[in-house]
């Protein structure tokens, strides 16, 4: 079986070092707007237009990533990202800018992760892409588990600035590694207007059913599943009453669960991506209905490094099976929106998981979310059964 290239690797490389950044520069912010406003709607505001934000703008980004060439388009991102978070750590704005400069930037990534995720076909054989999908979830997650303890030890020797300036090398360094791989073969000649293109891209999605079935699945699976960041909180403190440190240890169970998840698909999948999608739909849900019935923090732990498996399988199986099923021209407008729709799901279950947190318990919470998931992975598995029938 033909082996991964010197390309595939170099993306790899890329995008783990720039996901560590990230990671790096998100917890060093979060301190210094707790810090330099004391509220903690001010972190939430951060949060908010680093991931809300840029999902709304997912077909349009998309459409970027088509038109004007992967490698110049994640190039030009990493370095619009670095000069960004460069100016942050040198002016340490007042939040409203600050706010709009993070925006700014989440846009920018947004961007990357449409064009990084369909120049993947384009660097390995049809044969390795599950394998090299498997390798990029691995590396951007072990990133972002790396950044948040590269931050705390950054800190305890320098100061919020000294951290971002990290953070702005490596947007430098991702797009020195970037500049080395191949243009992009497939990518067309700008014609018509961007905004047409956007409108063909949409067009696409909703016209094509096995995309179609893929993109609202993975939607309600997300807007079901997505409150359990927030319910693992309450869960411990109030169900459990095992206070902040069990409510960490539930939080790092997906985290574990989702690092090994990678590392099992890391051998060859004999499963047909349809079939690993279905499977991780079902068991990311699963893990958060018997969390609903856990007993103790132990159990709740145990079924969300479950669920963490679910999700890493949903996440190789939707990548893998958007890249053979999609035309390259159209690849990076089928994952902007897919993307932008899963943050705008997220975003949507943190609030409906919220309200209903306050109105019911975290056990229940988390038997609505796996309920609802495990049915639309049911709608889903009928959906795609009819495209393949």
């Amino acid at each position: 079986m033909p082996s991964l290239t010197a390309s595939y690797w170099r993306l790899w490389t890329a995008r783990t070092i720039s996901f560590t950044g990230d990671s790096l520069s998100l917890v060093a912010l979060m301190v210094h707007v707790a810090d330099s406003t004391g509220r903690a709607l001010a972190v939430a505001l951060l949060l908010l237009v680093g991931d809300f934000a840029p999902a709304l703008l997912g077909p349009l980004t998309g459409a970027i990533a088509d038109r004007y060439g992967r490698r110049r388009v994640m190039v030009g991102c990493e370095v619009v990202q670095g000069l960004l978070v460069a100016a942050i750590a040198i002016w340490l704005p007042p939040l409203p800018v600050l706010l709009v400069l993070v925006g700014l930037r989440a846009i920018a990534g947004q961007l990357f992760q449409a064009a990084s995720r369909s120049v993947v076909p384009e660097l390995v054989p049809d044969a390795r892409l599950a394998r090299a999908n498997t390798l990029l979830g691995l590396g951007t997650n072990g990133g972002e588990a790396l950044g948040p303890i590269a931050a705390a030890a950054l800190l305890a020797v320098s100061d919020i600035r000294g951290v971002l300036l990290v953070d702005a090398a490596t947007f430098a360094v991702s797009a020195v590694l970037l500049l080395r791989m191949p243009a992009s073969p497939s990518a067309p000649e700008p014609g018509g207007s961007l905004l047409g293109d956007t409108r063909e891209g949409l067009r696409y999605i909703f016209t094509t059913r096995l995309v179609r079935a893929v993109g609202l699945g993975f939607f309600s699976v997300v807007l079901f599943n997505g409150i359990d960041d927030v319910a693992l909180v309450f869960l411990a403190t109030e169900t459990f009453d095992a206070g902040e440190a069990a409510a960490g240890l539930l939080l790092a169970g997906v985290g574990i669960g989702l690092f090994a998840g990678y590392l099992l698909l890391t051998r060859t999948v004999r499963l047909s991506m349809v079939t690993l999608l279905l499977l991780g739909f079902a068991v990311s849900s699963a893990g958060n209905l018997a969390t609903g019935f856990a007993w103790a923090v132990w159990a709740a732990m145990a079924v969300q490094v479950v669920r963490g498996l679910g999700i890493a399988a949903m996440d190789v199986a939707s990548n893998t099976l958007i890249q053979r099923e999609v035309p390259a021209e159209l690849l990076g407008r089928v994952f902007g929106t897919l993307y932008g729709a899963i943050g705008v799901a997220a975003a949507l279950s943190y609030l409906g998981g919220g309200a209903l947190l306050e109105i019911t318990s975290p056990p229940v919470a988390f038997v609505v979310a796996g309920t609802g998931g495990l049915v639309a992975t049911v709608l889903t598995w009928t959906a795609l059964r009819r495209v393949r029938s």
